[in-house]
């Protein structure tokens, strides 16, 4: 078994003492010469040295610790939202802890407990309705914390998401020109999430715009069966009138899709458009149309603001709005 590098190691390989190396891993650089930086830097990348957490947060009062909070860990957007914070975390010397709340008020105030309790530098988290406790987190435990995918209105803080408004506005102003008539949304409950709103806001207000009207169904994560949907679809859908089925929910794209596949709607004049699941819409036939968030960005972009605040680099309010994409495909042709 091959013996773990320790600080003692690098120090004596770069021919510099222990407390040097401690300073250099823990980024205080000023009185150090460039030369002395190279040495260390070159030692540690040809031995591959991962310095202890546990040894790190001692001296340096932190733990190197981010707490990551997500409303649904499943879909493909918060897989990719992981990957850019780990991305990131990664190379300023930070690992993730990761809890899926599923946008359950009692689990999310058990993650941030247990979160707490580990020590954690900071937090990044992907809000619900309830989200104005997280406040506590920075007020009472003195936490740096980052929002994504929506911000608070009411109140300054650190935030990144997406213009999901204005890109479904656009999307179905160019559904319209398409020659659309008719129009369903299909969504999960708006309130449990400011992205809902906008994401719904976008879509009916470009047709109130346009003096449109549409027609709503509330879908549950758990009760909407498919057969469910396929009598609303039947319904509300009329094979000599050209409809528009939009989904702005990623969890809730795959069931509308297999519920519109039952009733062939490629013969019914309908399209329909939804958000991500770009694994899949890519693949399937016909090809589904899809806005796209750039989510690997954001998840960069939040943990860049995080640990920028937990290392006091840049200590005022920061937010930002990242624009999305729309991968056209054979469902709105």
């Amino acid at each position: 078994m091959q013996k773990r590098v320790t600080i003692n190691d690098i120090a004596k390989l770069s021919k510099t003492s222990k407390t040097t190396v401690s300073f250099y891993l823990n980024g205080k650089l000023d009185k150090m010469s460039k030369e002395t930086r190279d040495k260390i830097k070159k030692v540690i990348d040809e031995t591959g040295y991962q310095p202890s957490i546990v040894a790190r947060s001692l001296n340096s009062k932190q733990t190197k610790l981010i707490g990551v909070l997500i409303g649904d860990i499943t879909n493909s957007f918060s897989n990719q939202i992981v990957k850019g914070i780990e991305h990131i975390a990664h190379r300023r010397g930070y690992q993730v802890i990761i809890g899926n709340s599923n946008y359950e008020p009692e689990s999310e105030e058990r993650y941030i407990d247990n979160m707490l309790r580990l020590g954690v530098d900071g937090f990044i988290i992907q809000p619900t309705s309830n989200f104005r406790k997280y406040e506590k987190i920075s007020q009472e435990s003195q936490k740096a914390v980052v929002f994504f995918d929506s911000q608070l209105y009411e109140h300054s803080s650190n935030w990144v998401k997406t213009n999901n408004y204005d890109a479904v506005y656009d999307v179905t102003l160019n559904c319209i020109k398409k020659g659309y008539t008719e129009f369903l949304i299909i969504t999960a409950d708006t309130s449990l999430l400011s992205t809902r709103i906008e994401r719904a806001s976008g879509f009916i207000d470009a047709l109130k715009d346009n003096k449109l009207p549409h027609t709503s169904y509330l879908i549950e994560d758990a009760e909407t069966t498919v057969e469910n949907l396929v009598t609303f679809l039947l319904k509300n859908i009329s094979p000599d009138k050209k409809t528009l089925v939009f989904v702005p929910n990623c969890w809730a794209l795959p069931r509308v899709f297999k519920a519109l596949k039952e009733i062939n709607f490629e013969q019914l004049n309908t399209g329909l458009i939804g958000f991500d699941n770009t694994e899949w819409t890519e693949l399937a036939s016909p090809t589904v149309t899809t806005i796209v968030q750039p989510a690997f960005e954001e998840g960069e972009q939040a943990t860049k603001i995080l640990i920028d605040q937990i290392e006091g680099l840049n200590i005022e309010q920061r937010q930002q709005v990242l624009d999305c994409g729309v991968n056209w495909q054979e469902s709105t042709q």
